[in-house]
């Protein structure tokens, strides 16, 4: 079985999608509705930009969206089994498995990431990689910081587990956590606590898009980040992108999930290959490659 899994926030790059948009006339149309839709040229940040423009949430979202979708679109043959989607990932793989249309998927895509670069300037915050724990070590840290806010916020493979929190928040669970043992705590680049409970302003904003968008039942299933389970309906698809704002990305168990389910080759649609070496390190026998 096929699985397809679509990349979140980090894997932009300056000229991204521009051989796509040269080389193929449905593509090239997709881009220019989608310039239309966002009322700016994203095309032009995207192929010219520089990499501060690109890091832009407002540019960020849409153009990673964008390209795995524009990518899945044009592809001869393209049949999935079942989907999945990295965070904004999960948007892509929703056009993906046709529960979204392309012009509503984007519209979302643009509120949620308006709505996240809201919430971030209202509450400072960051993230950081934990690397070299288990997860549960890592959970039971963060639950004894009382004082701040900090949680596990993506799942990404064994031994990486990603926390969310205030800048305080971050420090604190930093130091417990090489004291626990782990081998490096990184900060990163991002610009707030996505997947944290930082985010419950836009949760509330995006969940209100949500409602009013017409979801179908999906082609396959479609496995998503708050819970790594697989589903098709409408109304449960919708409950869940509304959680995961808020909630972890259970990345580490959705692979694993799905190899369960009979997926044999995972396909990436997008930029890098991000998810093809997390898949690998769920599973070193899975199959990975790149659309």
């Amino acid at each position: 079985m096929k699985a397809y899994i679509f990349p979140g926030q980090g894997s932009q790059f300056s000229g991204m999608g521009k051989d796509l948009y040269e080389n193929n006339s449905k593509a090239k149309e997709l881009f220019e509705q989608a310039n239309e839709i966002l009322g700016f040229s994203i095309t032009n940040v995207m192929f010219g930009g520089t990499d501060e423009e690109l890091k832009q949430t407002k540019v960020t979202q849409p153009a990673i969206f964008l390209h795995s979708v524009v990518m899945a679109l044009v592809a001869d043959n393209f049949q999935p089994d079942m989907v999945a989607g990295h965070s904004l990932g999960e948007f892509s793989a929703l056009v993906a498995n046709k529960t979204l249309s392309f012009a509503d998927g984007l519209r979302l895509v643009s509120q949620r990431a308006l709505a996240m670069q809201k919430a971030c300037e209202a509450n400072p915050s960051t993230m950081a990689a934990v690397l070299g724990l288990e997860d549960d070590i890592v959970e039971k840290i963060c639950a004894e910081i009382t004082e701040e806010i900090v949680v596990a916020a993506n799942y990404n493979c064994p031994g990486q587990l990603v926390i969310s929190g205030t800048f305080k928040g971050i420090e604190l669970a930093a130091e417990k956590l090489k004291e626990a043992g782990a081998k490096r705590v990184l900060t990163l680049p991002v610009g707030g606590a996505f997947h944290s409970p930082l985010m419950e302003s836009a949760r509330t904003e995006l969940a209100s898009a949500i409602e009013s968008t017409t979801f179908s039942k999906g082609v396959c299933p479609i496995y998503q980040n708050v819970n790594a389970l697989p589903f098709i309906e409408a109304k449960d698809i919708k409950n869940n992108l509304i959680a995961q704002l808020t909630g972890a990305v259970k990345w580490t168990q959705t692979a694993q999930n799905m190899i369960k389910d009979g997926a044999l080759q995972f396909i990436e649609v997008g930029p890098g290959k991000v998810l093809q070496g997390l898949v690998k390190k769920v599973n070193k026998e899975a199959e990975v490659s790149s659309l």
